[in-house]
């Protein structure tokens, strides 16, 4: 029987979500990949108990994670049948809906009917009766906004979800979920957009938006699809996302000036004593205006080695303009 250890809050930062009482640790593990029938059962939960013994206190699924959809909530319904339930109080669970999950018109998107029926899947999934916070992964172009956050409303009048947020969304579709959420009397807890060295996107309005909304937020893919892992240092390795059909990141992309750029990236985290991706989580969480970046790990060791990036989350004024060079010559390579 797995026992937590009893230091597991010791060295992790918090940080409050927003205007709400709700605090994140400063790396979420995000349940994306390596967490489904593809991957040894043993390995899995030796990951999501080394992430709690190191404080990482909050779980993020999808409905669509997997593969196939639905494996990795199955696969943390086992886990928390079998290690954490004396803990559940002590976990912040969180998924979403907004991807297809199942044929038909009510399969996707952002209906009432797609987003509670998913909830009501996850939970059953997980054997839960509630998730922390529920999402709407995406905006819907179809359905009016006011029915999706009606939706998430429901979840919480329910009490099958204790928060919700949005995934994907700009800021002016965030302020108009606020806004529609508030007078509701559910609030917008948190924000997840995609965010990194090499997308800034959510600098062009999001993170402006997030701060005058006092909504929370939560970036995926810091490290770029592993762009700024380290592993593309020397080009493309065997058995990489890039060297694969992934999706998710071409061999096109990996050209050699992006291979020049992140070697000279490389070298600012080797002055900082840190390795490449542990200096791109914590730029990511840089100055307090991110709450928790999302990690993803195949090994407890890989956790391990982001988790360590807590420890250096400052940068020199020299440090940021020298990321930020190196950044626009990556941007026009």
């Amino acid at each position: 029987m797995y026992t937590a250890h009893t230091d597991r809050y010791a060295d992790m930062p918090y940080r409050r979500t927003g205007r709400s009482g709700l605090k994140l640790p400063a790396l979420s593990l995000g349940l994306w990949h390596n967490f489904g029938p593809d991957r040894p059962v043993d390995t899995q939960r030796a990951i999501l108990r080394r992430a709690f013994d190191l404080g990482v206190s909050h779980f993020d699924l999808a409905n669509n994670y997997g593969p196939p959809p639905g494996a990795a909530e199955s696969a943390l319904g086992e886990a928390l049948k079998a290690d954490f339930g004396p803990y559940r109080d002590e976990l912040v669970i969180s998924t979403k809906a907004g991807y297809l999950m199942w044929p038909g018109p009510y399969g996707e998107w952002g209906s009432r009917k797609y987003l509670l029926s998913s909830l009501d899947q996850s939970l059953g999934r997980m054997g839960l009766d509630y998730v922390d916070i529920f999402y709407s992964h995406r905006p819907d172009p179809e359905t009016p906004l006011e029915e999706t956050m009606g939706a998430l409303h429901s979840a919480v009048q329910q009490g099958k979800a204790l928060y919700v947020g949005v995934s994907n969304y700009s800021p002016e579709q965030t302020r108009e979920a606020a806004r529609i959420l508030g007078e509701l009397g559910t609030p917008l807890l948190i924000h997840q957009p995609r965010y990194s060295m090499l997308d800034r996107r959510p600098e062009e309005g999001l993170l402006d938006a997030l701060d005058e909304l006092k909504v929370g937020s939560i970036a995926y893919s810091p490290l770029e699809q592993g762009l700024l892992t380290g592993r593309y240092l020397d080009g493309i390795p065997e058995g990489s996302r890039a060297a694969s059909d992934s999706p998710f990141l071409s061999a096109d992309t990996v050209t050699e000036d992006l291979v020049g750029n992140l070697r000279s990236l490389a070298d600012i985290a080797k002055s900082r004593g840190q390795s490449l991706a542990q200096m791109a989580l914590a730029w990511v969480l840089r100055g307090g205006r991110v709450t928790s970046a999302l990690i993803g790990a195949s090994s407890p060791q890989q956790l391990e080695d982001s988790v360590a990036a807590t420890g250096n989350l400052d940068f020199s004024e020299d440090e940021l303009t020298r990321i930020d060079e190196i950044v626009r010559q990556a941007s026009k390579a």
